[in-house]
């Protein structure tokens, strides 16, 4: 018996959670996307919508950031089934980091085989403008450098393996198809792919640390898609996550600017047509020979 089983997110309560939102559902989704801070309009490119509040959903966390509505959607896109999650959980809302990824092995369960992944970053690299869209690449762990990987504890091989590899975390073959339906929208300007650094949150960077990251080859800075992602690969799901730029990260000590969660908001909603086309024209494309293992 695992530690977890009594806790709400072993694979017993995965399983029973995924067997209630099949028994509600409209369709059996392949593509499963997550939405970041100011970003839940993704899920409004959907068809034919099933609509559950996480409130209602046995297990579930609850979201509890602005700007995260808290639903999973349901529905088709140009007739691939999908399901949606409309606000994530975090470190900094006091979950454990096993019930923040807890939706991802639902979705594996529900028999998602792609998963797509957005969030709002703060901008390192200084060639980075706010409104750029990043893919991701690759990603720093830093929880994980101090032992919070969502994959701590026993191992339960009916998620996958002990030790999973994550050099091909992202899909390179997926990370290809978004730059070149980027391309055909006419997006080259503000589309990049850089690294990812997650950190704990919920208080921005100071300097030295945006410095710092920077330093250790970070592009954009957030707080979230990491332990989501090492979850779905464990799984055996192929992965495309992208953040938009909402913020330039603060590097100069004579700089009057400050990050706030208001301009994180904005950002997202200016950008979120685009991202609906990005996301939309990559969904039609994935295949399940899209990734290379």
């Amino acid at each position: 018996m695992f530690p977890e089983s009594s806790t709400g997110y072993g694979y017993e309560a995965c399983k029973a959670t995924a067997d209630w939102l099949l028994a509600q559902a409209s369709v059996r989704p392949l593509v499963g996307i997550v939405c970041g801070s100011g970003l839940g309009g993704l899920a409004d490119m959907l068809k034919d919508q099933k609509v559950v509040r996480y409130s209602d959903i046995p297990n579930f966390p609850q979201s509890t950031v602005h700007g995260h509505a808290g639903r999973l959607v349901f529905g088709t896109l140009k007739g691939k089934p999908c399901v949606c999650m409309q606000g994530r959980f975090h470190l900094y809302e006091g979950y454990p980091i096993q019930k923040i990824i807890m939706p991802i092995r639902v979705f594996k369960l529900m028999g998602v085989e792609t998963v797509i992944l957005t969030n709002a970053a703060g901008g390192l690299n200084q060639d980075y403008k706010v409104g750029d869209v990043m893919i991701i690449k690759d990603h720093l762990n830093m929880p994980g450098f101090s032992g919070n990987n969502p994959l701590c504890g026993p191992n339960d091989e009916r998620f996958g393996t002990r030790f999973p590899c994550m050099s091909d975390a992202y899909s390179r073959r997926l990370c290809q198809l978004a730059q070149e339906a980027g391309t055909e929208l006419g997006y080259s300007d503000f589309l990049r792919e850089g690294v990812y650094c997650v950190l704990g949150g919920p208080s921005f960077e100071t300097i030295a640390e945006c410095r710092m990251l920077n330093r250790l080859g970070a592009d954009a800075v957030g707080m979230s898609t990491v332990h989501e992602v090492i979850a779905a690969r464990h799984c055996g799901m192929q992965v495309f996550a992208l953040s938009l730029i909402t913020n330039k990260a603060v590097m100069d000590y004579d700089s009057e600017e400050k990050a706030n969660h208001e301009e994180v908001l904005q950002t997202g909603e200016q950008r979120s047509q685009q991202l609906v086309k990005l996301v939309s024209t990559l969904v039609t494309r994935i295949t399940p020979n899209n990734d290379e293992c």
